[in-house]
């Protein structure tokens, strides 16, 4: 990453309660510690909470994504308050931490109906394209970062904390506005029934080549007691990715004389720990449940959220450092 484009992740879990938006906000100031302008979306539109959990008591923007979306869509998003900074001070000089919240903080002189906005988000309105005012309301984010940021810089990386579910938000964010898509998940049978529906209906619309290779598979919530010990679970929860994942694999291409694949052809084999449905782990850590990041100064720095997040925040920051830059940003 040379600072010149901005790169876009989406974290994104088929069921909600995984840790997603945790990950995303320890992910952010991770980023941020190495001096990247890091700016979190939320696009949790139904439960946001990625705001309140960044802020730590910072002022939130008037606006919110969800203005934007509205606003947009009978084409009156003028210049919205949509970002602002976090009180986070990252370790370096270079660093900044912005974030988008799903909903503004609004005016004391006009009541913010969140709900009422949030029920004309989805309308179907002629010439107002959902998913086209949905990459408007992140481009608008990140010129939003560019105009406030001391540096005038747009966003090194761009955090897409995607809702829960199948849903519109989802499928456009991990299908048109993304460059890496981190899939949360546990080791259980609705797990892999939801991410099973999702992949197959991928395959069957003819959008798995151009989506499987910028998957990757998070294992949150990972035990380790003598009872399930966490290597034991990581190699059943790899056991089953793989086999959800191979709906969008080659496995049927055919080889050359060598043995190897044809040129293009993608099929990961089970042991590949650089392939989609190889996890990566966070561990379970109880004193995160029901964490309060404004009564809990410093969380993120704790021994044990560190030790949790160790191998996410590795292999993350290689993945985001290392992922090519989609070219619409």
């Amino acid at each position: 990453m040379d600072g010149s484009r901005t790169h876009r992740t989406a974290l994104y879990g088929f069921k909600g309660g995984v840790g997603r938006t945790t990950a995303t906000a320890i992910l952010a100031r991770h980023l941020a510690d190495r001096g990247h302008i890091v700016l979190v979306v939320d696009l949790d539109l139904e439960s946001p909470g990625a705001g309140p959990l960044l802020s730590a008591g910072a002022e939130l923007p008037r606006h919110g994504v969800v203005d934007q979306l509205v606003e947009s869509a009978v084409h009156n998003a003028a210049i919205l308050d949509l970002v602002a900074p976090t009180s986070y001070t990252p370790r370096t000089g270079r660093g900044e931490l912005w974030v988008a919240p799903a909903r503004g903080q609004g005016s004391a002189s006009v009541p913010y109906s969140y709900v009422d906005k949030l029920n004309r988000v989805y309308a179907d309105i002629p010439g107002a394209d959902f998913a086209d005012r949905l990459e408007t309301a992140v481009r608008a984010c990140e010129s939003a970062v560019a105009r406030g940021s001391e540096s005038g810089r747009r966003p090194d990386v761009v955090l897409l904390d995607s809702r829960a579910g199948i849903h519109d938000i989802a499928a456009v964010t991990i299908s048109r506005l993304c460059d890496l898509a981190l899939l949360f998940g546990t080791d259980n049978r609705q797990t892999w029934s939801g991410y099973g529906d999702l992949f197959g209906a991928w395959h069957a619309s003819g959008q798995a080549r151009r989506i499987r290779e910028k998957l990757r598979m998070v294992a949150s919530m990972v035990p380790d007691s003598p009872q399930r010990p966490m290597d034991a679970y990581l190699k059943s929860f790899r056991e089953h990715s793989w086999e959800c994942f191979s709906v969008l694999y080659d496995d049927d291409a055919p080889l050359l004389a060598t043995g190897e694949l044809v040129p293009g052809a993608f099929s990961p084999s089970l042991e590949d720990d650089s392939a989609p449905h190889h996890p990566i782990p966070i561990l379970f850590e109880p004193g995160l449940v029901g964490l309060d990041a404004d009564s809990a100064p410093g969380w993120q720095d704790r021994a044990f959220v560190q030790a949790a997040y160790r191998d996410f925040l590795e292999t993350a920051m290689l993945l985001i450092t290392a992922e090519p830059q989609n070219e619409g940003t």
